[in-house]
């Protein structure tokens, strides 16, 4: 067990205080006068600062749960070749080795949301017409980035240029995927879509270029961009994997009109936008997002986000199936509906006692508000898993059985059978297994929500089309 994960939660941050406290001093030369702890993925805080130059605030970037020993410094990397050429990123003071995380310049502009669907249940997003230019302003900045050499990126572990176009395609997916298996959290949609990706390779494509990897996160004053943020998946990859991002985020996060955009970084980069593309790397950024959402479900691990884990799944993995379905030209089921729920007494009584308790729990610098809500979200998830499980399993079981014409004792057993059917390949399978798959995650998305379909309600978010 590690030192975080024993401590408790207000010694841990007492600790991190400490830490930041002594980097400031000795890096910045200044006093804390505050901190606060952002509601983020990973720990992040507001530092304000005061020097003989006046007072400021610096944003300290931690290490987010479960990334790999080299992510974060990998991000700090990137941001400082970044800024030595031109591009507008805050400026990276430095290293800070407890906590383990980097410094860099706050952007003090409008409030930014966190980019998490559990806050986005929240506060319907909103795209007022300054944020819309700037997100127009971003493009030119997005074609400025991917116009970049990738020899200024060689020196950074990992960002070496593909050499083949299914390298180009697949890179980024293959290391992710290769991560879920290891972690054991890869299942049948899941190895559908790498499967999928990998006879559909667009083989034209074949120019690397530097990558955000996660594009559409900046901080805006007005109309125009202050500061581009967020590039711990950066890579040498396809400009067109930048281009998917915004289809994968919107409308969680408010993109505006996707077409739009395409039309004004076409105009910025001087080159056509390849739709057919477009989809095919959206496919690649929601399944590896959906991965990845996965693995911070870790229950060890301190300070992850595990309903957060449950809401990308659900949502994320049927959107890369619907755009899968675009490319084939096929339409889907959306008129599932929820059975009566099942009540077990022990279950519902005992999950819903939970949800009572946490609520009367009380808050501190240690454990905010915002911590609270995600606790009491898992028992609330739960009290629907428990109440529509059968359901859920019976219909899939029936949706495999039809497909593979056996007959299966439970879950496991059509899973396996299904898995074996997506390691044939067989391309004549796709719109069958597209199908039973969209239909099994909407059902998980149902079993969360604990409603029918509503387009109301994020969690049933479709991925908007862009082929004519």
């Amino acid at each position: 067990m590690s030192d975080d994960t024993a401590m408790d939660q207000d010694t841990l941050e007492a600790r991190q205080h400490a830490g930041i406290r002594q980097w400031v001093a000795e890096q910045l030369g200044g006093e804390v006068r505050a901190i606060e702890r952002l509601a983020r993925w990973r720990p992040c805080w507001k530092v304000t600062v005061a020097t003989g130059a006046g007072t400021r605030a610096v944003f300290v970037r931690g290490d987010r749960p479960n990334a790999g020993p080299h992510a974060l410094r990998f991000e700090m990397d990137v941001m400082q070749v970044l800024e030595a050429n031109g591009i507008p990123v805050p400026h990276v003071h430095g290293w800070m080795d407890a906590p383990k995380a980097f410094v860099m310049d706050w952007i003090d502009t409008e409030e930014r949301a966190p980019g998490m669907l559990h806050t986005a249940f929240e506060k319907t997003p909103e795209l007022s017409a300054e944020r819309w230019q700037a997100m127009l302003d971003y493009m030119g900045h997005l074609a400025a980035m991917h116009r970049l050499p990738i020899d200024a990126f060689a020196h950074i572990r990992g960002m070496t240029a593909p050499a083949t176009p299914t390298d180009l395609a697949l890179r980024a997916t293959e290391r992710m995927y290769r991560f879920g298996a290891a972690a054991g959290i890869i299942d049948p949609p899941l190895a559908f879509l790498q499967s999928w990706l990998r006879r559909h390779v667009p083989a034209h494509r074949t120019e690397p270029s530097f990558v955000t990897g996660d594009a559409g996160q900046f901080m805006a004053a007005g109309p125009r961009v202050a500061a581009l943020l967020d590039f711990e998946i950066a890579m040498i990859g396809d400009t067109h994997w930048d281009l998917a991002c915004f289809r994968g985020r919107h409308p969680y996060e408010n993109m505006g009109d996707i077409p739009a955009l395409y039309r004004r970084y076409a105009e910025a980069s001087g080159r056509d936008v390849d739709l057919r593309a477009v989809g095919y790397h959206t496919v690649s950024f929601l399944q590896l997002s959906a991965i990845a959402a996965l693995t911070f479900m870790n229950p060890e691990t301190v300070g992850g986000n595990w309903i957060e884990g449950v809401f990308e799944y659900c949502s994320i993995t049927r959107r890369a199936l619907e755009a899968i379905a675009e490319l084939q030209g096929q339409p889907l089921d959306a008129d599932l509906r929820l059975p009566e729920p099942a009540c077990n007494r022990f279950e519902d009584t005992g999950l819903r006692k939970l949800l009572v308790d946490i609520g009367r729990l009380p808050t501190s610098t240690a454990f905010a508000p915002w911590e609270r809500d995600l606790l009491a979200a898992i028992p609330r998830f739960l009290l629907n898993h428990a109440r529509y499980r059968d359901w859920f399993e019976r219909e899939t079981v029936a949706d495999i059985a039809a497909l593979t014409r056996g007959a299966y004792r439970d879950l496991a057993a059509a899973d396996a059978a299904l898995t074996d059917l997506v390691a044939a390949g067989d391309p004549g399978c796709d719109v069958d297994l597209v199908r039973i798959l969209h239909r099994r995650l909407l059902r998980f998305s149902m079993v969360t929500a604990g409603e029918n379909p509503n387009d109301a309600n994020l969690l049933f978010y479709r991925l908007d089309p862009i082929l004519a």
